[in-house]
């Protein structure tokens, strides 16, 4: 079963790098990443998920877009990976 989790990417960022956990004006949590990848072509996206299997340590494939693949918040699909060790290495929110 896959994890869902909500990203809220800044793509020309300087550098790939995952900043923790922010809540929007809801009250949801969300993970703030950035990538050094400009917002053209997909680049942004791909270095996202890259940045995303290399923390996690598993796949690119295990990891994909599942919305938000035009817009800066973004909801991932992880698969391989379970919740408990997905807290351990993101933070917990």
């Amino acid at each position: 079963m896959a994890i869902r989790l909500a990203v809220r990417l800044t793509p020309r960022g300087g550098r790939d790098a995952i900043d923790g956990w922010a809540r929007d004006e809801k009250g949801q949590f969300y993970l703030k990443a950035r990538v050094a990848a400009p917002p053209v072509d997909g680049s942004a996206n791909a270095a996202l998920v890259l940045m995303m299997a290399k923390a996690l340590k598993i796949s690119r494939g295990s990891v994909r877009i599942a919305s938000g693949d035009q817009t800066r918040l973004k909801i991932l699909e992880i698969e391989g990976v379970a919740r408990m060790d997905l807290e351990r290495i993101l933070g917990q929110p």
